[in-house]
C-alpha cells in the first residue's frame, strides 16, 4: 500500500487555482490548471482553518506549485507554495480572466494533460494584467479561445471555404457549420449556423481586428461555436459582463 501511495504522488507541479469550494467542514476541493496533468481535482483538508498554510494560497489566479497524491477523480493535496512571476488581473481584466476559468472549467476533461495550452493561460493572464483595454482584452480572449478550442481538437479552419478549399474572399459572407468550417452563405429554410464576413474569419486567423464591426462579429462567432461544445451548460462571467455594461450605460446616461 505504501508504495502503491507513493508511486502516485506528484510533486512541486506548477499550476494555477480555477476555482476552491468549501468541502465538509474546514477544507476545500482545489480545481487545479496544472501543466503537466491538465485539470486535476484536489481536496486540501483543513485549507479554510484560520492558521492554514495554504488558506491564502489557493486563490484563483494565483501561480503555485502543489504536491498531491492519490488516484481517485479527487486526489489529496499536501502541499501548495506560491510559485509567482505572473501579474493578477484587475478591474474588467479580473471578470476576463474569471472567462477563461469558466472554459476550461467546462470543457476540459479531468486528468488529461495539456501543456501548450497551460502555457497559452499563464500568458493571456499576463497579458490580461498588461493591457486593460477594451481591444486589447478581446483580443487576448479570442486568441485564447482558438487555442482552446485546438486543444480539444476543434480546430478551426478560417482560411478557406470548406467546400471549394478556395481562399476565404473577405468581401463574401459564409455560413459557419461547426463541423466543418466555412460554407458559402446562401440563404434557405432550416440552416441554423452562423453568418460571418470572410473578413471577419480572415481577422480571427490573423488575431487582428481593424476595426469594431469585425470585432464584435468576431466575439459573437466564437460565442456561438462555444455555445455548441458547452451545449447546455451557461458561461455566469458572460452574465455578469453583460450587467456591469448596462450599469455603466445607465451612469453615462
Amino acid at each position: 500500500m505504501a508504495t502503491r501511495a507513493l508511486a502516485e504522488r506528484h510533486d512541486d507541479q506548477p499550476a494555477f487555482v480555477l476555482h476552491a469550494y468549501p468541502y465538509k467542514e474546514t477544507s476545500l476541493v482545489v480545481e487545479a490548471f496544472v501543466r503537466e496533468f491538465g485539470r486535476v481535482g484536489l481536496v486540501a483538508k483543513g485549507a479554510r482553518r484560520p492558521r492554514s498554510e495554504m488558506r491564502g494560497l489557493l486563490q484563483a489566479f494565483q501561480g503555485v506549485a502543489l504536491s498531491w497524491g492519490g488516484a481517485g477523480e479527487l486526489k489529496t493535496l499536501v502541499k501548495a507554495e506560491w510559485r509567482g512571476g505572473v501579474a493578477l488581473p484587475e478591474g474588467r481584466a479580473l471578470l476576463s480572466a474569471f472567462y477563461l476559468n469558466e472554459l476550461l472549467l467546462k470543457l476540459l476533461p479531468r486528468d488529461d494533460p495539456h501543456p501548450v495550452l497551460w502555457d497559452d493561460y499563464q500568458a493571456a493572464l499576463t497579458d490580461l494584467a498588461a493591457d486593460a483595454s477594451p481591444a486589447a482584452q478581446a483580443g487576448v480572449l479570442r486568441r485564447f479561445e482558438l487555442a482552446l478550442l485546438a486543444a480539444l481538437g476543434y480546430a478551426l479552419p478560417l482560411t478557406h471555404d470548406s467546400d471549394s478549399g478556395a481562399a476565404i474572399d473577405p468581401a463574401a459572407r459564409y455560413h459557419y457549420a461547426f463541423d466543418r468550417g466555412a460554407r458559402p452563405y446562401v440563404a434557405e429554410p432550416g440552416v441554423r449556423w452562423p453568418v460571418v464576413r470572410g473578413a471577419t474569419l480572415i481577422a480571427l486567423s490573423q488575431a487582428r481586428y481593424p476595426d469594431a464591426e469585425t470585432a464584435a462579429e468576431a466575439k459573437r462567432l466564437m460565442r456561438e461555436i462555444l455555445d455548441h461544445y458547452l451545449e447546455s451548460r451557461r458561461i455566469e462571467s458572460r452574465r455578469i459582463a453583460v450587467d456591469l455594461a448596462a450599469l455603466d450605460g445607465d451612469r453615462e446616461e
